[in-house]
């Protein structure tokens, strides 16, 4: 995947001729879908007055790299890559769900098998998502620390399909016996086309924790690219074509929100690594 542009004929000296805002897009994104992009980086293009690039790459941490280094000005990643780098990381906005800001993450297995818990899947070949991503890894690997185990030896063997997406695929296809993925993608991906996830079933469910942020460096390249990046985020659901956009994500809408809302997910993260 690579950059996706949208640049509207401007006039030189008009405020749009200013450089480009260039926001990331990892697979915690629902859907590459072009009407969906398209659409955003058309409302954000309207809001911000300025060109808008959507910077796809296949894994979070791809993204996350280059939102350091400060190749982009925003990105919408996931939170465990988030707390990993806090000090180098400003949050924008949150995404509010069905009311919250919050998400959980599933461990998903085929819909006929009767394990009852977690404990059961010892032996599997189980499919994550990302190893930067939070409901696609960390929180499978936190619950497995609960029980003083790891990942590497409980289970037969693991693997990465860098998409929530192929992770309910590999689970309805048998590839794997069992996965690691995001609760909203799920859900969402439920709600739209059943028979994809007709195949499965939620095993387990984490704590609700905070959704995937828009995160910017803490030193951003432009204050000004980034302050109508963030206003126009947040009065996406006051413009039509905004709620245009938020319906097609199933999104209320993006909100401010603390940085503590991401404690739980950091508190993962040093379970795992004092687990090892």
């Amino acid at each position: 995947m690579g950059t996706l542009t949208l640049l509207p004929c401007v006039a030189a000296g008009s405020p749009s001729a200013a450089a480009p805002i260039r926001v990331g897009l990892t697979p915690v994104f629902l859907s590459s879908d072009l009407e969906l992009t398209g659409r955003l980086a058309a409302y954000l293009e309207k809001a911000t007055t300025r060109p808008v690039e959507l910077v796809t790459r296949r894994t979070y941490q791809e993204v996350t790299a280059m939102l350091v280094a400060g190749q982009l000005d925003a990105a919408w990643i996931c939170g465990f890559p988030f707390v990993a780098h806090r000090s180098e990381l400003q949050l924008v906005a949150t995404p509010v769900w069905r009311g919250q800001p919050l998400y959980r993450a599933y461990v998903i297995v085929d819909r006929d098998r009767k394990a009852g818990g977690i404990a059961a899947l010892r032996g599997d070949i189980h499919a994550y998502s990302d190893p930067d991503s939070n409901s696609g890894f960390l929180c499978t690997r936190a619950a497995l620390a609960e029980l003083g185990e790891r990942s590497e030896t409980f289970f037969s063997r693991s693997f990465f399909t860098y998409g929530h997406r192929n992770v309910i695929e590999a689970v309805s296809s048998g590839l794997a016996a069992s996965g690691s993925v995001d609760g909203y993608v799920y859900d969402v991906v439920s709600e739209l086309e059943p028979k994809f996830v007709a195949r499965t079933r939620v095993l387990r469910t984490s704590e609700w924790l905070g959704f995937p942020p828009i995160a910017a460096p803490a030193s951003p390249p432009d204050a000004g690219r980034l302050n109508a990046l963030k206003a126009a985020l947040l009065g996406m659901d006051g413009d039509a074509d905004g709620r245009a956009v938020l319906a097609l994500l199933k999104l209320d809408r993006f909100a401010s929100e603390p940085l503590g809302l991401y404690d739980a997910i950091a508190a993962k993260a040093a379970m795992v690594a004092a687990a090892g």
